[in-house]
């Protein structure tokens, strides 16, 4: 691949989609323990049903010591519409409890630190630096990131460690922190996983998969 062709994709979805004023259709947060709980929630479902139950959480369970001291039952049941709802309680639980414990109560600003945390992997570590802190260390890969990853030929890799590694290569880390918020708009408005309107997507002269499929 060109190494101007991710340059390429990166201009065309940063014209097609304005991350600003997009803020409404992702997780919502005020404070860094909010972003933490809010991204380890949304694993294997939307950020519309994570800020529904949020809102309820964060009224009850406030802050990391509140949350800490929770009975798990309580929890699951304020979150049991995110699915997963028991591992996920015991996870931000136990996740609450090591902020106490561990870190003065404060949510790390560090990805190593980050992924100490029960229920936390480098795609919510990265989420919370770049949202909570403003920093970029790292590319956070979801579903949505990996699938077009692939399909734009960006990574062969299945394991979302290994195509951050490859998207680090080649996207300059000035634009890393976009790179998430991008490639989710995009997949959830165009490059969706079972019907692609590669007709319309602005980057289907990119596309390794638009290529493969006119050549079939």
């Amino acid at each position: 691949m060109s190494s101007s062709v991710p340059c390429t994709i990166y201009r065309l979805l940063t014209k097609e989609y304005d991350l600003t004023s997009s803020e409404g259709e992702f997780l919502h947060f005020e404070n860094p323990y909010q972003i933490l709980i809010a991204t380890i929630l949304s694993a294997q479902t939307t950020d519309k049903t994570v800020n529904l139950v949020t809102k309820d959480l964060f009224a009850r369970y406030p802050d990391p010591v509140s949350l800490s001291t929770a009975y798990q039952q309580d929890v699951e049941k304020i979150v049991h519409r995110t699915g997963f709802y028991r591992a996920k309680s015991r996870n931000i639980i136990a996740a609450a409890q090591v902020l106490v414990n561990s870190f003065n109560g404060e949510v790390p600003d560090e990805i190593s630190k980050l992924i100490t945390l029960p229920g936390v992997g480098r795609k919510t570590a990265n989420i919370v630096v770049h949202h909570a802190f403003g920093r970029a260390d790292g590319i956070a890969v979801d579903t949505h990131v990996g699938r077009l990853s692939g399909r734009l030929g960006l990574s062969d890799q299945s394991d979302p460690d290994r195509i951050e590694q490859d998207l680090l290569k080649f996207f300059p880390k000035e634009v890393w922190g976009d790179i998430n918020g991008l490639f989710i708009l995009h997949g959830r408005k165009v490059c969706q996983a079972r019907t692609p309107s590669c007709n319309s997507c602005v980057l289907s002269s990119l596309c390794r998969f638009v290529a493969l499929n006119i050549l079939q």
